[in-house]
This record gives C-alpha cells, sequence and structure tokens, in this order.
C-alpha cells in the first residue's frame, strides 16, 4: 500500500505542473504556471523553501535536476520558448545558461545519464527536439533534430546507459561495449520515436505507431543490465502502453496495452529499478503497476493527488 508521507504548501500562486526530487531525496524543485521553479529542502518531515527562481515569462511546464556529479544544477523550460539551466553555487542560485532557439514552447527537459556527459534533450511545440551539450565553463553546444514530430514534441527521455544484458552475459561481437546515446521522443502525431546519434547527427532509429491520440508522454525503463528495453508512453486516447525489445542492436520492439483509462492520461515514470510504473491521469489519480513473471501487469496501488498547489511526496 502507497500512501503520501509528506505534503508541500509550495505558496505557488498558480497551478503546479511538475515536481522533482533531487538525486538523494533532499531537495524538491517545483514550476508553475505563475512563471516561477521553487525549491524546498525536504528533511525529517519537515519542509523549508530554499529559494524562488524567476526568469521565466509564461507558464513552467518542466523541470529536470542533472547528475550530482556535475554539482547542483536544474533544467526548466517553459510555454515562453526558452529552456533555463540553473547552478547553485555557495548556497545562491543563479541562472547559467539560456536557450531560446524554439519557435514555440518546450514542452520537455531531460538530462542524459553522467556516463554521457553534462547533456540535456529538450522538446518543444514547435516539432524540434534540441541536445544542449556542456562543452566547459559556460559554454553548451546545441544540436537540433528539426521536424522530430511535425505537430509538435511533447515529451523526451533519455535511454539508459547500461548495456542490455551486462549482468548475465559476458560481452560478445553481437552486444555493443560502449553506451550509445539513444532517446525516445512523444509527440502530437500520435508518435513514439526512437533516435540514436550517429557520427555526430541524430537519426530515427524507430517509429513506434500504437496510440490514436496525442502522445503525452513517453519514459524510457531504468536498467540493471538485464537483457532488453522497455519504454512506457501515454495519450489523449487514455491508454499506456508498454514498448519492448530483446535489446541486440536493430532488434523490433512491440506493444503491449497497460490499461485503458476513462479519462486523458498525462505522465508516465519509472521506479528506480525500472520494475514499477506510475501512472497519473484526468482523473486526479497516480496508479502504481508492476510486471510479474507471467509478463502480465498488475495494477499494485492508487494514490489520490493533492492540491493544484501543492506537492506530494509518497512512499
Amino acid at each position: 500500500m502507497v500512501s503520501v508521507l509528506h505534503s508541500v504548501d509550495t505558496s505557488h500562486e498558480d497551478v503546479i505542473h511538475d515536481s522533482q526530487m533531487d538525486y538523494y531525496g533532499i531537495q524538491l524543485a517545483t514550476c508553475s504556471s505563475d512563471r516561477t521553479v521553487k525549491i524546498f529542502e525536504i528533511k525529517n518531515g519537515t519542509q523549508r523553501p530554499v529559494t524562488t527562481l524567476q526568469g521565466h515569462e509564461g507558464p513552467v511546464w518542466q523541470v529536470s535536476w542533472a547528475h550530482p556529479k556535475y554539482e547542483r544544477i536544474l533544467a526548466s523550460c517553459s510555454y515562453d520558448k526558452k529552456v533555463i539551466i540553473w547552478k547553485e553555487h555557495v548556497g545562491q542560485w543563479s541562472k547559467i545558461y539560456e536557450y531560446d532557439d524554439h519557435d514555440s514552447s518546450v514542452n520537455s527537459v531531460c538530462w542524459a545519464p553522467h556516463e554521457l556527459g553534462l547533456i540535456l534533450a529538450c522538446g518543444s511545440s514547435d516539432g524540434a527536439i534540441s541536445i544542449l551539450t556542456h562543452k566547459g565553463e559556460n559554454e553548451w553546444e546545441a544540436t537540433k533534430i528539426l521536424n522530430a514530430h511535425h505537430v509538435g514534441c511533447n515529451a523526451v527521455s533519455w535511454a539508459p546507459a547500461v548495456i542490455p544484458g551486462s549482468l548475465i552475459e559476458p560481452p560478445s561481437a553481437s552486444r555493443p561495449t560502449t553506451f550509445p546515446k539513444m532517446l525516445v521522443s512523444a509527440g502530437c502525431d500520435k508518435l513514439v520515436k526512437i533516435w540514436r546519434e550517429v557520427d555526430g547527427r541524430w537519426v530515427e532509429e524507430h517509429k513506434l505507431e500504437n496510440h490514436s491520440d496525442w502522445v503525452r508522454d513517453c519514459a524510457w525503463a531504468p536498467s540493471v543490465g538485464m537483457p532488453g528495453n522497455k519504454i512506457a508512453s501515454c495519450s489523449q486516447d487514455g491508454r499506456v502502453i508498454i514498448w519492448s525489445n530483446d535489446g541486440t542492436p536493430g532488434s523490433q520492439w512491440t506493444s503491449t496495452v497497460l490499461h485503458k483509462f476513462d479519462d486523458v492520461v498525462w505522465h508516465v515514470s519509472w521506479s528506480l529499478t525500472g520494475d514499477i510504473l506510475a501512472v497519473s491521469g484526468g482523473n486526479n489519480k497516480v496508479s502504481l503497476w508492476k510486471e510479474g513473471v507471467d509478463g502480465e501487469w498488475t495494477r499494485i496501488s492508487d494514490v489520490l493527488r493533492g492540491s493544484q498547489n501543492s506537492a506530494d511526496i509518497a512512499a
């Protein structure tokens, strides 16, 4: 049974769109239509406001923490077409980089696995995906995947930096020995797409078709080195789909409908071990699903979400 451990009164003046705990589960970042990002320290059941970050000129849709290997860095994206990267130094937060090369709302930001470097993927309503790579000091290099989704990109998620099957199988000629740069994206064109960097260029490796309306979110499952890959996607059509393959280069993806909900499904998120999926939808509930040894998915818990101006922490 999952229950709400702590509810954080954020004092946001409008709807909260995203909330993310940092790597250590100590700091919580939230963002809202009030154009701000707020950071809180969560410790021993208490909350302490750390700072309010102001710099966006429209609703802020999403936040993403970088791995602590790169110190305390947070990215945010907004309806104002901008991505802002913030950094803490000696207890003070400041903007270290602003990216404004999109023509429409930036809907999603996601940091790559730390093994690949300090790299941020950004998905926009203009249909493009930008890849921002840190080159040292405050220098960033931007690469853009144009027309990734011709009606707009709603979400991006990186593949884990783990070679599928590496936990139980020794390296072989048929399996890669280096981590590829791969990500998955979801769009208003009803498609889920998988991208791979090849010789410095991003190419579309697979186009996954099974949704009948806008795909609102996608999430590549973390891996501990077991064979295969898993991706979850959710859509305006009320369905959550699990896509999987055997992890070998070029292998085809198969789809399994996890569940058909009665309302739009907004968000999917994996547990750290990649065996439990959280699903958030228009019914104001978060449901947790677990895959059995027979490959069947079972709902193991439901959590009722809090108010639009508070952030809940469950366990």
